[in-house]
């Protein structure tokens, strides 16, 4: 019967959640993709981007502290720990610093330098910004803030059916190609700036990893399914919520990108 209902349920995902416009239609990546950017608006961007890693973490940790189940917050402890700087140990090392793109961190490296926030940091530099400018909650903008906020209040819920829900919406967010988009805008950026020093590492590697959780998700969340009684409804619910606190942050980016164009096109004029 649990074999019948999970498909039934997916089924219903797919038609209720996974046409969420954050998915089907993101407001900015596809102007980003072109790379035509400012170096205003790219300063601007990776402002925000570091607001909400940062914020992430504090989510991260509560949805940890959350967990009802060992297996549960061990597996949040993984990405914990896998932001702030310790490798994954796989079949392979995809990379020297940062490790592999799948496996567990047991028995892993720390490198200070394989922090997200830190490749962040790197990439900056040749940006002219720094640790000062980068991260802090003051320097979101109100709809940033929204998404971070929203992380709080279901990522990290004390239900942790509430969690499972954003948990999962937030995977497949991330899964849907955003990334590669980010990365197409980056390098034709970094090429037009001339910036042969701009390390994209931050978003490359993001990218990497979310071809490799896709299947992951499912996996996960059918294993939830099996172990509890899950309320659909509710489950639907909350996975949508979440995916319009991440669509608040996209719209804020797009509308914060236009306005510095339309600012700058005023300068030139006058």
């Amino acid at each position: 019967m649990k074999d019948s209902s999970f498909a039934q349920f997916k089924h219903r995902l797919g038609l209720e959640v996974l046409n969420h416009p954050v998915i089907t239609a993101n407001p900015y990546t596809p102007w980003f993709r072109e790379g035509v950017i400012s170096l205003e608006q790219a300063r601007a961007f990776l402002v925000q981007f570091s607001v909400f890693s940062n914020e992430f973490l504090f989510a991260q940790l509560r949805k940890m502290v959350n967990a009802d189940t060992i297996e549960e917050m061990r597996s949040s402890k993984e990405i914990l720990a896998n932001e702030i700087g310790v490798g994954y140990r796989g079949r392979t090392r995809d990379d020297a610093e940062l490790g592999s793109l799948e496996g567990t961190v047991e028995g892993g490296t720390f490198h200070f330098g394989a922090a997200h926030f830190e490749l962040l940091l790197r990439m900056a530099k040749p940006l002219n910004l720094t640790l000062a400018q980068l991260g802090k909650r003051r320097f979101g903008t109100p709809d940033t803030l929204h998404f971070c906020d929203e992380l709080m209040r279901l990522y990290s819920n004390e239900d942790y059916a509430v969690a499972e829900a954003a948990s999962w919406a937030v995977e497949n967010w991330a899964a849907a190609g955003f990334w590669d988009d980010l990365v197409s805008g980056w390098r034709a950026f970094r090429e037009a700036q001339d910036l042969p020093g701009l390390n994209i590492g931050f978003f490359s590697w993001h990218a990497r990893l979310e071809q490799t959780h896709a299947q992951h998700t499912w996996d996960e969340l059918e294993t939830f399914y099996r172990e509890r009684d899950v309320d659909e409804d509710a489950f639907v619910r909350d996975a949508n919520e979440m995916l319009d606190g991440v669509l608040v942050f996209w719209k804020g980016l797009d509308e914060q990108r236009r306005h510095i164009g339309e600012a700058s096109t005023l300068a030139i004029a006058s």
